[in-house]
């Protein structure tokens, strides 16, 4: 899944800026398509970072846990954690909060029958989104490593 393709996806279900009133299925799923492309920016930096990319000598085995290794409501809670994101660069930081921002819309697009959408919304969350992803892509690798160790590996108690 290639969470840019995702941003693809949400701006062909809304049209461009200015052009037609899309019906709020449509609006709603382009909400959800620029959260999943969060998410799997999420999951693939994860695999990428802890495994190794394609081009490394890895397990596609491995690599596929680790991708999936990522849970929504884990990593939004390790995202709401302003005390540890903080430290992170501001690339992470930004992606952390639109990924939490958007998770919520995308449960509210999802689940709440009554939820509505304007056209104008709708643009900004996907041109948030592609734009915490370019960032989150430009922050060091080391730390976006950390990054990926925070979102996906569960912290113990030290006892």
């Amino acid at each position: 899944m290639k969470p840019l393709d995702l941003i693809k996806t949400a701006r062909r279900l809304v049209g461009r800026k200015g052009r037609r009133r899309p019906p709020q299925s449509d609006l709603k799923r382009a909400i959800s398509s620029a959260y999943y492309a969060l998410f799997h920016t999420m999951c693939a930096n994860c695999a990428d970072l802890l495994i190794g990319t394609g081009s490394a000598n890895r397990s596609r085995k491995a690599w596929l846990q680790a991708y999936r290794a990522v849970d929504h409501g884990y990593a939004k809670s390790q995202c709401k954690n302003s005390e540890v994101i903080s430290k992170f660069p501001k690339e992470i930081e930004d992606f952390a909060n639109q990924f939490i921002e958007l998770q919520i819309e995308r449960h509210k697009a999802d689940y709440d029958p009554s939820s509505r959408y304007t056209l104008t919304e709708v643009h900004a969350s996907i041109d948030a989104a592609e734009q915490a992803i370019k960032m989150f892509k430009r922050a060091p690798l080391k730390d976006r490593r950390a990054f990926a160790a925070w979102t996906a590996l569960r912290v113990r108690d030290r006892s």
